[in-house]
């Protein structure tokens, strides 16, 4: 069956909640849920004696997915409506007799306008954090877009961790901090770890992990798992056995350093059940280290809702294998009203409907609706080839960069070829309104672009092709494999670990517009079930990779004329490596280097935008 998503409560209460803002109501009907069908979960969830709920690298969407272009619409809930369906959920574990807690696994910067949209001199996430501190979380951690820039990190650490009493767990986590002489202290962001008794009676031992990072701003301190594992204070706060482990953390199930933590809890406690919930990678995943344990990593972007069962009583005093269910839900109300049995009328909560409100009131006071022009059709960052029509990356690199950087230019007339990253950009651009939250979401980072000149186009032309060749990229996922990865990498789906938990079959983007289909993630993870993970039922959109940097059309010179090689300034290092590998004529040093545009990458969209 096929259920409507016109699933708010009607525009004229929602106006009524918001009212005395006239650009908050007219942001709720642009806001309002797309006429399209919607299929609902294809059978209820499966309850255990312990439940979780999980979220994990929300990174700011907590209006939702707003646009509606397939599969945008599954994703379409906003916190609000996650709020409502929470306090349903508890009340359903209590008319059960089990118990529920909600956990998430960090990184809530960095991501959309309601977090990045702030005026100069406030903070990121602080006024957007302020609703998800509404939200009854059990368990919370820290992730790496908390740690690029000190102020955030204070900011969490001053007025976002007070709120969780102790249970944001930050276990090889410090911040530095000052008292009123000026003297420093390092102490832990949150707690290391924490204890507490379920409304049931579970006694559960909590840790907060993130994986070995090591980009994080001066003043804060990430210690390596390998290392946290042999303090003192870990080795006393696992002595005791508990019920069952929760360990929480901002590193992913697959690939990393769990099996370091789990190993450290199972050569004291061999049989105690053991709960991971991980994030970082961005990918619906599952994996067992042992018949008694789970991790689970459920998404990103508000796109993914992870619920977790475990039957733990009947696994007590004995050695048996705990039986354990796990689902993805796709964030929306459908799924919601499914889950909890309520419509249309019966779903909202006051409190929902107040952070509905409030977010919209938010997003109007930032000016998130601004336009700046329209998109005519959708540009993906993988759902289309590259280099295509539809790519993002094409549509990026070869129009707009060259159109925004040549703006009151002196260079302009110098020939050039533009080299950047292309995990750079974060989300696709999706057919109408070009709006300034649009602008933020795909491209909010204030990176620079930089050039060398005078470098002759036979070499120019050289470069990109050597930071692309296999030794290359295979030194780049070696280099960053430690960290899965720096803040220019995680938030690009990369392809290997798509391939693994998702399904891609080779579908054109002709087939999701064409209504024939309900598009959506097909999940195959590590868990033995693994094609019954997803609550509904989908065909996956394409998927198709791209190269690990991407450059601008060459110019059409001669191989001797000499043109400007422009770059994002992080990427300095490689290209002066590079040029000096490709010839001996020069030497490039830093020196070589200059600013080439005032110009900066969260500016370039919108400029292309107003001038189409």
């Amino acid at each position: 069956m096929i259920l409507t998503a016109v699933t708010l409560l009607s525009l004229a209460l929602c106006g009524a909640a918001c009212a005395g803002d006239h650009h908050a109501h007219e942001y709720l009907e642009r806001r309002e849920y797309p006429q399209v069908p919607l299929a609902p979960p294809y059978r209820p969830l499966v309850w255990g004696d312990l439940n979780v709920i999980h979220t994990t690298d929300t990174h700011g969407w907590l209006l939702g997915h707003q646009k509606s272009s397939w599969a945008e619409p599954y994703y379409s809930g906003d916190l609000g409506d996650f709020s409502s369906f929470v306090t349903h959920m508890k009340q359903i574990a209590i008319d059960k007799g089990v118990d529920l807690l909600l956990i998430d696994s960090g990184d809530l910067h960095d991501g959309t306008g309601l977090s990045d949209g702030y005026p100069p001199g406030d903070v990121d996430a602080h006024e957007s954090n302020k609703f998800l501190e509404r939200l009854p979380y059990d368990l919370m951690t820290i992730g790496n877009h908390e740690l690029y820039v000190y102020a955030d990190t204070y900011d969490m650490y001053t007025n976002f961790v007070p709120h969780l009493a102790g249970r944001y767990l930050t276990s090889n986590v410090n911040i530095t901090i000052f008292d009123s002489d000026g003297k420093p202290e390092s102490v832990p962001v949150g707690n290391r770890y924490t204890k507490f008794t379920t409304r049931k009676g579970r006694r559960i031992t909590s840790l907060g992990v993130i994986f070995n990072f090591t980009l994080n701003d001066v003043n804060t301190t990430v210690q390596t798992v390998e290392d946290m594992v042999k303090e003192q204070w870990f080795v006393e706060a696992i002595a005791e056995e508990p019920d069952v482990f929760v360990l929480i953390g901002h590193m992913p199930v697959s690939y990393d350093s769990w099996p370091t933590v789990f190993n450290a809890v199972r050569a004291v406690h061999p049989l105690t059940p053991i709960l991971i919930f991980g994030g970082h990678t961005h990918i619906r995943d599952c994996r067992q280290h042992d018949g008694r344990s789970m991790a689970l990593e459920s998404g990103r972007y508000m796109e993914t809702i992870g619920h977790l069962g475990a039957d733990l009583d009947a696994a007590k005093d004995n050695r048996d294998n705990i039986t354990f269910t796990r689902r993805y839900l796709d964030q929306n109300r459908v799924t919601y009203e499914y889950h909890t049995q309520t419509s249309n009328q019966t779903f909202d909560t006051n409190d929902g409907r107040s952070i509905t409100c409030g977010l919209r009131e938010l997003a109007s006071s930032f000016d998130l609706s601004y336009l700046y022009g329209t998109a005519h059709q959708d540009y993906t960052m993988s759902q289309n080839p590259y280099p295509s029509n539809g790519s993002l990356l094409s549509l990026f690199i070869e129009d707009a960069v060259p159109y925004a950087l040549a703006i009151n230019n002196t260079r302009d007339s110098i020939p050039n070829i533009i080299i950047i990253n292309s995990w750079a950009l974060r989300f696709d651009l999706f057919k109408g309104s070009f709006t300034r939250n649009d602008q933020l979401t795909i491209m909010q980072y204030k990176d620079s672009f930089l050039y060398i000149a005078n470098v002759t186009s036979s070499i120019a032309n050289e470069v990109l092709p050597a930071l692309n060749n296999p030794m290359a990229t295979k030194r780049k996922r070696d280099e960053t494999k430690d960290a899965i990865w720096s803040r220019k990498i995680d938030d690009a789906r990369d392809s290997a670990l798509l391939k693994e938990t998702n399904h891609h079959p080779g579908v054109g983007r002709r087939g999701a517009m064409s209504g024939n289909w309900t598009f959506g993630y097909v999940t195959r993870d590590s868990y033995p079930d693994a094609d019954v993970a997803d609550d509904t039922l989908h065909t996956a959109l394409p998927y198709y990779t791209a190269p690990y940097y991407i450059g601008s059309n060459p110019p059409n010179v001669t191989a001797d004329t000499p043109i400007d090689v422009v770059f994002l300034n992080y990427l300095g290092g490689d290209i002066i490596g590079i040029l000096n590998s490709l010839q001996k004529d020069k030497n490039y040093t830093t020196d070589d280097v200059s600013l080439y545009s005032p110009t900066l990458t969260n500016e370039i969209l919108g400029l292309y935008a107003q001038a189409m």
